[in-house]
């Protein structure tokens, strides 16, 4: 009978070990916010990578040979347009400008030489032309004395050749006009060459001066005092640092959905903004080695409202343009779950229980996040609070 009691006693003794055990087994319970998976219309983005320079760069170099005897800036220094900014040796320039100008004042005094020599050769012409205009006169009066036979034959004859004598004259005071006005026209032409000379003198001493022709800044120095300056060889680099475009290399494949005109969403990451821009141009050459074109995309200008104020040539930056939609599958970010490498979130079955289940991310838009791979349509996934939760937890809350 006592064997029967303890045996009893036994049983419920175990009865009450396994009606705790189950209870220790229920999930807890936590509040938090569901949604219901649906896949979801999404603007798709194309996105290219490139660099930023300026509109306008420079590189200056000399025109002519020499040394440099002044360099006035230095990388950073700002320009404006005729500032000086290095000299370049100039002796031997000014020796053919004084030449040219010696040239020139002597092509003038022998302008004004021959002038004089004009004047005095139409003085002698009209001393010449009276004196044949009497000749005339006085040849016509004794041809019709001699005629009547008034005179002699002798004095008719002196007549004559006095007449004669007058015409040559006066023929020679013209020749002598006609030749100095051809010298003049040689000491003319000399005087228009040795101008020629003297301005283009002027123009290789203005070489030795070299200015900035834009505003800017100045990006690179390759010139010293003492470095041989020449044609070709830079001297220093300046750059436009208020308008500036990003040159993204686009694919060949992606070149149809892209034009002139297109906006496009840039972020330059040195001055951790977000640029909205438009497209200006779409190089038509592709690269052969890499089989992509360069679009170019206007920033907008520095300074207004401290955009863009730090953009330098050079800087890294993305561009994104808008290609079309397409139906996605988005959920909050506030619901993904990382443990190391992985990437995951709480789905919710049928009776409410949260089970931790793996997933493959894509690009982010906003607040949310893609997922190309782990959930289907329909399926109800914990939406916040998720570093509250377990798996297996038992979740109430709103479905959205």
């Amino acid at each position: 009978m006592i064997a029967i009691i303890l045996f009893i006693v036994a049983l419920l003794s175990s009865c009450g070990k396994k009606e705790e055990g189950r209870a220790e087994k229920t999930p807890p319970l936590r509040e938090a916010n569901v949604e219901i998976i649906k896949p979801s219309s999404i603007e798709e983005y194309y996105e290219a990578v490139g660099t930023v320079r300026s509109k306008t760069t420079s590189l200056l170099s000399s025109k002519i040979v020499g040394n440099v005897i002044a360099v006035h800036v230095r990388e950073g220094d700002r320009t404006h347009p005729g500032k000086l900014l290095i000299e370049i040796d100039a002796r031997d320039i000014n020796a053919q400008f004084e030449k040219a100008q010696a040239g020139f004042r002597e092509a003038q005094d022998a302008l004004e030489e021959i002038e004089q020599t004009i004047r005095a050769a139409e003085s002698a012409r009209d001393a010449a032309q009276a004196n044949k205009t009497l000749a005339g006169s006085t040849f016509k009066r004794y041809s019709a004395l001699l005629a009547d036979r008034s005179v002699s034959q002798q004095e008719f004859d002196e007549v004559s050749a006095k007449n004669k004598t007058a015409e040559a004259e006066f023929d020679r005071a013209n020749r002598t006009i006609q030749s100095l006005t051809a010298k003049k026209n040689q000491v003319l032409a000399k005087i228009e060459q040795a101008k020629a000379d003297v301005t283009n003198a002027q123009v290789f001493l203005s070489y030795t001066r070299i200015t900035s022709p834009i505003s800017g800044i100045v990006t690179a120095k390759q010139a010293d005092i003492g470095v041989l300056a020449a044609p070709g060889v830079p001297l220093l680099t300046l750059e436009d640092d208020t308008h500036y475009r990003l040159e993204v290399a686009v694919e060949e494949s992606q070149t149809k959905n892209i034009c002139v005109g297109m906006p496009s969403q840039v972020e330059i990451e040195a001055i951790g903004q977000q640029l909205l821009s438009r497209v200006t141009e779409v190089v038509p050459a592709a690269d052969p080695a890499t089989r992509s074109y360069i679009v170019k995309i206007d920033l907008p200008t520095a300074g207004k409202s401290g955009i863009s104020r730090g953009l330098r040539s050079g800087l890294f930056g993305r561009a994104r343009f808008a290609i079309g939609k397409r139906q996605a599958v988005m959920i909050p970010q506030t619901s993904i779950v990382q443990r190391g490498q992985l990437v995951g979130l709480y789905a919710v079955d049928r009776e409410g229980i949260a089970h931790l289940r793996l997933i493959k991310t894509g690009k982010a838009y906003a607040d949310r996040v893609e997922v190309l791979s782990g959930l289907s349509e329909g399926d109800r996934i914990v939406i916040d609070h998720v570093n509250e939760i377990s798996d297996g937890t038992r979740i109430r809350g709103n479905t959205r």
